[in-house]
């Protein structure tokens, strides 16, 4: 038998009731949804079908997760605040780019914190000032952290020409992300920032209403964008995560046996995406090359010029991270800086 409970904004979560086996007894089966904005069959959206087949599995049957990829459901502004009024259940969630629910969603996005993989899992993915950052705002928030995964090192497509040193860049019209950090960075070097929901990306590109982006190599290839912009240049001036993510308000609703089944579930998915995405990094410099992009990888001396720029970022950003904070992360910076 079968029956809906009707939730905030008209959302409804179904369960199905079922006599189990011999005791003659009854088992729930929760029907949930998971939204995420990248593109169908990406290493992302294949790490959210495992992470719901995981859950179902040690569940044994009583969570369904039915995973919507490429922004079908929302982009990452309206997941997260579907998440937070506990209209969503689940979201594989870019919060980086819902600084306009908390500035401090985009703190990890400074400049040039890492530079390196070893780098980045001691300050991302243990227990540092970000992801103790992240996990308290989005918790302030209504939505609880059950994980993160990777969204690699960040770079720049456009289609005016090579990217080699930060004055190529003078004027350029970028899409960002709306976060205060990267927005900084690009107009430290003379860009104009543009923030546009990464559904409607592909159109401005493609109409012209701006001139290039601010994305990975691989969110750049699956989502198409690299059709309209013929130039990518690896600046890898910011290291993304995403936050596999749960309504604070349905969590509490889980038995303690579900919530431990859903924390092992994510965990496991967390280091199978990060090695993943890892593994097939360098893979889409030959795809993104092989569809007639010139790809910039900048020697260690270029780098060094847009480093100096997006370093400068940082104490113009006291007022909005804190103060306290980001010089915590400078001492964290310090700290791993020998890690190759």
């Amino acid at each position: 038998m079968g029956f809906v409970l009707a939730g905030c904004g008209g959302e409804e979560t179904t369960i199905q009731e079922s006599n189990g086996g011999g005791s003659g007894g009854a088992t729930e089966s929760q029907e949930f949804r998971l939204g995420m904005v990248a593109a169908q069959n990406s290493v992302q959206h294949l790490a959210a079908e495992k992470f719901a087949e995981l859950a179902n599995e040690k569940t044994n049957g009583e969570i369904s997760i039915s995973v919507f990829p490429a922004g079908q459901i929302g982009s990452d502004e309206s997941l997260g605040q579907d998440l937070s009024r506990g209209n969503l259940e689940f979201a594989f969630l870019n919060q980086g780019s819902m600084s306009g629910m908390d500035q401090l969603l985009d703190f990890h996005y400074l400049p040039y914190i890492v530079s390196n993989y070893k780098q980045a899992d001691k300050l991302f993915f243990e227990d540092g000032i970000i992801p103790q950052t992240m996990t308290e705002t989005l918790e302030d928030n209504g939505i609880k952290a059950l994980g993160w995964y990777e969204l690699e090192f960040r770079g720049l497509s456009n289609s005016k020409g090579p990217v080699e040193t930060p004055a190529d860049m003078e004027g350029l019209r970028l899409r960002v992300p709306g976060s205060q950090a990267i927005m900084g960075f690009f107009q430290g070097v003379g860009s104009q920032t543009v923030t546009i929901a990464m559904p409607e990306l592909y159109t401005a590109l493609q109409q012209g209403t701006v001139d290039g982006q601010d994305n990975g190599l691989l969110i750049t290839h699956d989502n198409r964008l690299h059709e309209t912009n013929p130039y990518y240049t690896r600046l890898n001036h910011v290291y993304a995560t995403g936050t596999i993510a749960m309504s604070d308000s349905v969590w509490e609703t889980l038995s303690e046996e579900h919530q431990s089944a859903i924390q092992e579930a994510a965990k496991e998915t967390q280091d199978w995406q990060i090695a993943e995405q890892r593994k097939v990094s360098e893979d889409y410099v030959k795809k993104m090359e092989g569809d007639g992009v010139e790809v910039i990888n900048l020697t260690p001396e270029q780098i060094s010029a847009f480093q100096e720029v997006g370093m400068g970022v940082w104490e113009s950003l006291y007022d909005i991270y804190g103060e306290e904070r980001i010089e915590q992360l400078k001492e964290e910076v310090e700290q791993v800086k020998d890690l190759k």
